[in-house]
């Protein structure tokens, strides 16, 4: 697979390729529904097309999957106020296959986060609430339109997303990353994962010169309600 080093990105730089999906003309704008779909049928057939896969168990066997894809993205937004940022855009699906209704809460508060290989810059995490789904997989952006509108709408507010995920259904969401120009550094990988009930958020920056998980971000950005899911091993 080709990396294809994206111009002055803290998360763009070679990331967005990585999984063998290069950005593409944009296609014809579609109506992005926020809706409940399935991410995924059969997750181990789709595994080329996201970065970390983690699964739990409940107490008699029954998974919930968590799928975390490679970034997309690498181009400006210039906010109201005239600042130059760079974004990345991720997305998670979430496969439900216990037999309990799972309700996911997400946060991000409205405050930056600061790169740890680059003391002095930060970065913003937004949610969109649109819902991705991996027939969007080959689409520009991985078919995220009206990003300029929801960036302008939301850049200096706090980010939120609720899903209501039934029992043998799926749900995925984008998480979007900007990064002031000046601040765009290395090579970034994201994922969410699960501990007790509690959602964490990992950024990993790959272009710090440690290269150590002292260089990672692990942010608690929300929970669900299932208990005594265990991490499968």
């Amino acid at each position: 697979m080709k990396y294809i080093q994206v111009y002055a990105l803290f998360l763009m730089l070679v990331f967005c390729i990585s999984c063998g999906g290069q950005n593409k003309p944009a296609p014809p704008k579609e109506k992005i529904k926020s809706e409940t779909k399935d991410v995924s049928t059969s997750p181990e057939s789709d595994e080329g097309k996201f970065h970390t896969k983690y699964e739990y168990t409940d107490s008699i066997g029954k998974r919930l999957i968590i799928q975390n894809g490679f970034p997309r993205g690498g181009m400006k937004y210039t906010d109201p106020n005239g600042e130059v940022y760079v974004y990345a855009i991720f997305w998670t699906g979430i496969i439900n296959e216990t037999d309990n209704l799972l309700e996911l809460k997400i946060h991000f508060p409205v405050d930056s986060y600061e790169v740890r290989s680059l003391p002095g810059k930060y970065y913003k995490i937004l949610v969109p609430p649109d819902t991705m789904t991996l027939d969007k997989f080959p689409l520009f952006n991985y078919g995220l339109t009206d990003l300029d509108s929801f960036l302008g709408n939301s850049i200096h507010k706090p980010s939120s997303l609720k899903r209501t995920i039934n029992p043998k259904e799926s749900s995925g969401f984008y998480v979007v990353i900007l990064c002031l120009v000046e601040g765009a550094h290395g090579t970034m990988r994201t994922g969410l994962s699960l501990t007790g009930q509690d959602l964490f958020y990992r950024i990993k920056n790959d272009g710090s010169k440690s290269n150590t998980k002292s260089s990672d971000k692990e942010i608690n950005c929300g929970s669900i309600n299932l208990k005594s899911l265990m991490l499968k091993k």
